[in-house]
């Protein structure tokens, strides 16, 4: 196991994982102990909270904390590409889309949309008739939750949204009691 304790090596990996990535293979060579060994470590750190990031390169620290913002929107079927554009080509993740149902109250499902690649994904399987939009169960009104690095990336994505005519206005759409 190399000559450190496992805590002490945990300690030393999180210091050595940064913006460039490093692999487990390199990780491994440098602690003395198996890729395998190397890959249990980084799965301990992340139970413990550590915001690691794995890549095709490699490791690599991840975001510390992403603000997120929730948008009230209403579009088209076929506007739902332009949507997601926006949002990822800001710099957003699209984390979710949420619809108040009259009877079953919210519905919520995750999206994890952060690139146009799966954006297109998405969009394929809806027009691929695997399933309808969410949105369609309450006259296209619907919510999402969108993360981003900072405050101001969120602010780009809703003047973009306004400007797209896809924002919602406050209490629109909502049924009187």
């Amino acid at each position: 196991m190399g000559g450190m304790n496992g805590e002490a090596r945990r300690r030393n990996i999180l210091g050595r994982i940064g913006g460039a990535p490093v692999t487990a293979t390199e990780l491994s060579a440098l602690f003395g102990v198996s890729r395998q060994g190397i890959v249990q470590d980084v799965a301990l750190l992340r139970a413990e909270g550590a915001q690691i990031v794995s890549t095709n390169r490699g490791y690599v620290a991840g975001a510390q904390k992403r603000c997120t913002r929730v948008f009230k929107v209403r579009h088209s079927d076929e506007e739902t590409r332009g949507e997601l554009f926006a949002v990822v080509d800001a710099g957003g993740c699209v984390e979710d889309v949420s619809v108040h149902h009259g009877i079953y109250g919210t519905l919520r499902a995750s999206m994890g949309i952060d690139s146009r690649l799966k954006a297109e994904a998405f969009i394929a399987q809806i027009e691929g008739g695997k399933s309808a939009l969410l949105k369609n169960v309450t006259q296209s009104y619907h919510c999402h939750t969108v993360s981003a690095e900072s405050e101001a990336v969120l602010s780009l994505i809703e003047k973009k949204l306004a400007e797209l005519g896809f924002l919602a206005a406050e209490g629109e759409g909502e049924k009187k009691e």
